[in-house]
């Protein structure tokens, strides 16, 4: 016999029979366990190079912002197409901010309308009640907005070297590759004679330790940024170049209205968390790492070595 049953204790004859030795080397039965998103193991190996390399984190809590932090700060005209609703969730309650800080939204609003800082600024009627108005933030170069100033306030100044990971939300048509809700990876430094070169070795330090060494740099466009880089990684399995984020340094008209002092630049990136994990572990739909339409079999079968992390 192998196990004793109910049947062999009522009757006793479990006493005369001769029973199978355990084997205690053999495998048990598959334990139902928690399995880790592939999501949060690349953001947890990102966030410990982001340690290693003596950044410190940004708090992210507020996914409602306002317009001023997301887009006025940033030197962004209120005419540009990524504040229309088409590209930007706007609330309908409370639709609009008053707590802004006066001294510095007069200074914002004189480079946007007249420039300064070596700047014709824009030349438009800049309004106050578009940069009141709340939404959800379309990228967390928000939150560096308001740490830049934040640290353009204290006293002297001291370099500074920031990062963030957490979620942003774009009013975009939801495909292979896009999604209206997604995670963003931003980083800045902060300190006296950064150049475009110190720019790029960051970014190529940062992408070869998450095994990403497969770049390509484009010139860009960004009214925060100048100049500006759109950075590109090979996908194996889509067999193409895929952006996987944006950089660039910030332009005067944005950093000294805030206080930060001369010869100060400030190099900075933003990189989506998603696409950086598809090419990591080989999967060529979005939908399928994050959302409602997520894959369970392959959170299922992640591996346990990140593919192409060292």
């Amino acid at each position: 016999a192998t196990d004793v049953t109910q049947e062999h204790l009522r009757s006793g004859d479990w006493k005369d029979l001769e029973f199978k030795d355990y084997n205690f080397g053999a495998q048990g039965q598959p334990i139902a366990i928690g399995y880790v998103q592939p999501l949060l193991e690349v953001r947890e190996e990102i966030q410990n190079i982001f340690l290693q390399m003596g950044f410190t984190e940004m708090p992210t809590n507020n996914y409602v912002e306002s317009s001023f932090w997301n887009f006025d700060a940033l030197f962004q005209p209120q005419q540009h197409p990524a504040r229309d609703s088409h590209d930007t969730f706007f609330l309908e309650a409370p639709a609009a901010t008053k707590q802004l800080p006066e001294d510095y939204l007069e200074k914002v609003k004189e480079v946007h309308q007249r420039g300064g800082y070596g700047s014709k600024g824009y030349g438009y009627d800049w309004k106050r009640d578009e940069a009141e108005k709340n939404l959800l933030r379309t990228h967390t170069t928000a939150v560096s907005t308001r740490m830049l100033y934040k640290l353009a306030q204290e006293k002297p100044f001291a370099p500074k070297r920031y990062y963030s990971i957490d979620r942003v939300f774009r009013n975009e048509a939801v495909d292979r590759t896009h999604l209206a809700e997604f995670h963003q990876i931003e980083g800045l430094i902060c300190d006296y004679g950064l150049t475009l070169g110190d720019l790029i070795g960051v970014l190529e330090d940062f992408f070869s330790s998450l095994g990403m060494s497969k770049l390509r740099f484009k010139p860009a466009y960004n009214p925060y940024t100048e100049p500006s880089m759109e950075i590109f990684s090979y996908h194996e399995g889509l067999k193409k170049w895929v952006e996987v984020g944006n950089s660039g340094m910030f332009r005067p008209e944005m950093l000294l209205p805030m206080g930060l002092p001369e010869g100060v630049n400030v190099i900075a990136w933003g990189l989506s968390l998603e696409r950086p994990t598809m090419i990591l572990y080989g999967i060529d739909n979005i939908r399928d790492l994050f959302g409602p339409k997520v894959d369970f079999n392959l959170i299922k079968s992640n591996p346990l070595c990140r593919l192409g992390l060292q």
